[in-house]
């Protein structure tokens, strides 16, 4: 084609070079999968230590990026710590401040900014399956309350309220894009799978960067495992055995996504991130490796997690990183690597992760910060700032102190010792939650912080 008038030709080029520009930027914009366990210990893998169990593909997620050993669930218990995954702000600022098994009022606010959401505005398609839990049992599908689609930002989606009901096996709980399922002849993670690449494959607008959550229900009870796992562990207890290859069968799912992914050809322009919700069950099998507390705990057991993340060409393969992590991070550094600027009229408490998969430091201007609601007197209230580490009760009037970096257990309380960093620490600390409060639902914190909790016979 030949151009006449050269201001046309400018023009035109111009706009050519725009298009070809938009189309490359849009076909290197990294894919975004977030893989979330349910009650996983920081010590139920092969990854993490455990002697046992077996987590080949975990294994092989770490060998090909990072693995975090001081990674974070933003809560000690499940719904809190998604709800910071999605929006990068601490549980009681969304609204989602203790988990939403029951008849609780408390759900993750129509106001709140979630990661899918923004990324759709730039033209990313969404997707999540599996768990969902940011929305009490009564809120999930009635038509007053935003469902998944609208509360989280995904184009897709299939979810149950909390657990697989009735257990891990045979599901009929799931709920595709606000209608049932039905009971499917299944396990629970392998299904949650087959969903996910299934909607890769089949359901996708390929033509645009994608996010993926895939929050697999085990090893939360009521546990459920299929028979070619578990025999894995003939040789452990029943109990154990189940566990065992419950962890196994997850690992398994991961694999299968993990797979697809390569399939796919997407797995070299895909950032992969898999962690837990909060710690193990006390007496289920789950093991938080030699930490103190189990789940509901803000000591390490009950928050410190398993965590890694694979981006080819971006995190070094192989590596292992100390650096504190939270998931609550999460938020900033999918906005981060797609240069979407943090959101400036509310409190983001995460940062970009981003330097660490590079082998930098951060620095957090917001301590990490934990507050669980139904965890015991002792231990209701952490923040960790460096390698410092406070633990408060519940009424914050009792505090605990330790470098957890040394020590890494909990066993020695240096407040006695310290008393100018303790003094220090429980400044910062309440300085922290009243902004946290400022910001929260102030109205349930004080109508519900102490009455008994709702459906105590549920399992969450």
């Amino acid at each position: 084609m030949k151009f006449r008038n050269p201001e046309f030709s400018i023009i035109v080029c111009f706009l050519l070079c725009t298009f070809f520009g938009l189309v490359t930027a849009a076909e290197t914009r990294p894919n975004i999968v977030v893989v979330l366990a349910d009650d996983m210990g920081w010590g139920d893998s092969g990854t993490y230590g455990h002697e046992i169990i077996q987590t080949p593909n975990m294994d092989k997620m770490a060998a090909q990026g990072v693995k975090f050993t001081q990674g974070y669930s933003a809560c000690g218990v499940c719904s809190p710590s998604r709800s910071a995954i999605l929006t990068g702000r601490t549980p009681y600022r969304n609204g989602v401040w203790r988990h939403l098994s029951g008849t609780h009022d408390a759900y993750l606010r129509e106001s709140e900014t979630t990661y899918p959401e923004l990324l759709k505005e730039i033209g990313y398609t969404t997707c999540h399956v599996g768990k969902w839990h940011l929305l009490s049992k009564p809120q999930f599908q009635n038509p007053e309350f935003p469902q998944v689609g609208e509360q989280g930002g995904y184009d897709y989606w299939m979810a149950t309220h909390n657990n697989a009901e009735p257990s891990h096996k045979n599901p009929n709980n799931f709920i595709r894009n606000g209608k049932p399922v039905g009971e499917i002849e299944a396990y629970s993670a392998p299904f949650v799978a087959d969903e996910a690449i299934h909607w890769l494959t089949d359901v996708r607008d390929d033509s645009k960067p994608f996010v993926l959550s895939v929050w697999f229900h085990e090893p939360h009870k009521p546990i459920a495992t299929d028979i070619k796992f578990s025999d894995l562990y003939k040789n452990e207890s029943e109990v154990d055995a189940t566990y065992y290859g419950n962890i196994t069968q997850l690992d398994f799912a991961l694999g299968k996504v993990m797979e697809a992914l390569e399939a796919e050809g997407l797995s070299e322009n895909t950032l992969i991130i898999f962690s837990s919700d909060n710690g193990p069950v006390p007496g289920s099998g789950g093991d938080s490796g030699g930490l103190r507390g189990n789940k509901r705990s803000d000591f390490e057991g009950g928050i410190r997690v398993p965590f890694l993340a694979k981006w080819p060409g971006h995190i070094k393969p192989g590596t292992t990183n100390d650096t504190p992590v939270i998931g609550t991070d999460i938020f900033s550094t999918v906005l981060d690597i797609v240069d979407i600027p943090l959101p400036t009229d509310r409190t983001i408490d995460g940062v970009s992760m981003v330097p660490v998969f590079e082998g930098k430091t951060v620095e957090r201007e917001i301590p990490m910060f934990w507050r669980t609601h139904v965890s015991s007197a002792e231990d209701r209230v952490a923040m960790r700032v460096g390698d410092w580490k406070i633990v408060a009760n519940d009424t914050m009037k009792e505090f605990l102190l330790f470098n957890v970096q040394k020590d890494w257990q909990e066993k020695n309380n240096l407040a006695g010792e310290m008393p100018e960093k303790t003094e220090e620490l429980k400044r910062l600390l309440f300085q922290t939650w009243e902004s946290i409060v400022e910001e929260g639902p102030n109205e349930w914190w004080e109508a519900e912080r102490n009455k008994p909790m709702k459906g105590a016979t549920v399992n969450y």
